[in-house]
Formats: structure tokens, sequence, C-alpha cells
């Protein structure tokens, strides 16, 4: 069982206009940087396995809390929380530790923003490791309007848009069961049905499937939401369609050596054309749901690991 006080202190880093809470180690391994993003509703404990494991193989590990979680700034104007102020802070972090260009790690809504980076400021980035989302295809009409479209209204990404505040409150109300039921083994983060799966799971009583996480690491993002609430972290989603936009003259081809890590019974679907826009991608299964690198620590490591020290080979 992993240790919750065995995670590295924070400190907090001004960039990009805002406060940063970065945890990092293997700061000794000065010129092999790898930063790790965190998905949505998560903190950058949720990569607790990974930091040892990169700092022991030589990597200085840099793990930010991104804007709206912990004790990282949360600005309150919702365009303040687009991918190119997502971006910027990963770029502007860099900046702050002297490094050129990084290994970026995604996971989850993590890997939106490294897919995002990527694009954006394609020089600061070297190679791409993400999990559970593979590259976003922008299509021809903005995501959440085609979203709305196919899932309906009450799909949790349309609804967090087109009803500002309505499931941020649910949530607060309801912290520590939505967290309980939300990190679930197997569990999706919404259920296939279209509707408000989110705010159900944050009123469930029993919770589906075994938990991804001992009380004791349950303890950490709940005691972080308590604090912060969710509203600066659901911003994120309530910028899908000004990303579409901003995206709209950016050559959208990922040319980065990149890893692909998905969960098998993950419910967000695998890309049938990922190396069109990847095409320097290799993909890899594991026998999970969608807390990848949560449900199979090891076999996360392993897999990141090999691909990494094949990549120096190469």
């Amino acid at each position: 069982m992993f240790n919750p006080t065995a995670f590295p202190e924070p400190t907090l880093i001004p960039v990009n206009g805002v406060e940063l809470e970065v945890f990092e180690a293997g700061r000794q391994n000065a010129g092999k940087p790898i930063v790790l993003c965190h998905g949505w509703p998560e903190h950058a404990f949720s990569w607790r396995y990974q930091v040892p494991a990169l700092a022991a193989a030589g990597y200085h590990v840099i793990v930010p809390n991104q804007r709206g979680y912990g004790n990282s700034s949360r600005p309150a104007e919702v365009t303040d929380y687009d991918i190119e102020h997502l971006s910027g802070d990963l770029v502007a972090l860099l900046d702050h530790y002297g490094y050129e260009d990084a290994t970026f790690v995604g996971h989850d809504w993590g890997a939106m923003v490294v897919w995002g980076l990527a694009l954006l400021h394609p020089a600061r980035v070297n190679k791409v490791i993400n999990l559970s989302l593979p590259y976003q295809e922008r299509g021809e009409k903005p995501w959440i309007e085609f979203m709305e479209e196919v899932l309906g209204g009450d799909f949790y990404f349309v609804h967090f848009n087109r009803q500002p505040g309505v499931a941020d409150a649910v949530f607060e109300e309801n912290t520590v069961r939505f967290l309980r039921n939300l990190y679930r083994k197997n569990q999706p983060p919404s259920e296939p049905r279209p509707g408000m799966a989110l705010i159900d799971l944050a009123r469930a009583e029993t919770p589906l499937g075994d938990p991804v996480m001992s009380d004791s690491e349950l303890a950490v993002l709940v005691s972080s939401f308590e604090s912060t609430g969710f509203t600066g972290s659901v911003n994120w989603y309530r910028n899908l369609d000004r990303n579409w936009r901003l995206l709209a003259d950016v050559n959208p081809v990922v040319r980065q050596p990149t890893l692909m890590i998905y969960g098998d019974r993950d419910v967000v679907a695998k890309s049938a054309r990922l190396t069109e826009f990847v095409p320097d991608v290799e993909v890899v299964d594991l026998d999970c749901g969608h807390w990848i690198q949560q449900e199979k620590p090891e076999e996360t490591n392993q897999a990141i690991l090999k691909w990494l020290d094949q990549q120096d080979v190469d």
C-alpha cells in the first residue's frame, strides 16, 4: 500500500501570471526533465507511483497541480483555462527550470493539454506519452456543439457548458461520495449512456467496482477538492469550443515520438485514425479501466520506461 506521506513536498512556482503547486523528484538528474500532467478531477498525487520510478531511472520528474487544482492559482475568468493558458503554464514551467524542452506525460484531461502543447509549442516537447485520451481530431464543428447534436444536452461535457455552476455545486455538496464512487476499477468517468451520469454518481449511495485507492490516498483528493471546490477544474471543459477555434490555424499533426497507453476497459474510445495525426506512435494496451497509472502502476511504469529506453537507443 502506498504511503501518501512519501509524496514529495510541493513548491509554489510563479509562471505565466499564476502560481503552480509543483512536486518534483530527481532534481540531481538535471538535463532529463519529464513533466507529468494530471487529469480531471485529479491531482498531481495521481502520479505517486510513477514519480519514484522515473527519478530512479535518471529523470528530473516535475509534477504540477495545474491551474484550478490544489494550491495552484484558480483564476476567476473562465477563459483563463483555455489551451493557450494551460499550455503556456507548462512552457513557463520549463523556462523556470531552464529547460529548452522536456518529455510530457498526460492522463485524461492532462493528455488533452499535452496534445495541445505539442501542437502549439512543438519545439518545447521532445517526446509525448499520453494515457487514456488519444489525439482528438478537430473536426468541422466545435467539440461541444458536435457532442450536443450527437449525445444531447444532458451529456456531462455539454451540461458543464450549457448550465454553468449546476454540476459544480452538486460535486461540492457531495465531494466525498463523488470521488469515492468515481475512483473505481473498471468504472468509467461517466456511464456509457448520455445524461447526468456524473451527477448521478455524486449522489449514488452504493459504489460499483473495487476502489482504485486506499482511504488514506482518497483523503488526499477529498481534502484538496473540499478546499478548492470544482469550478476551476470544470472550467477546462468550458473552453473546449474556444480551444477548437484557437487551434484553427495550427498544423494538426504531432511529429514527436509518442507512446499511447490505453486501458482496455476504459470507455474512452480508442482512436481508429491515430497514426494519421500522430505518425510516430507506439500503442500499448493494459487490462484496466480509466485510471490507468493508478490501477496498473507497475505495468504503466514498465511500459513508459521500456519505451523511453528504446527512444534513447534509437
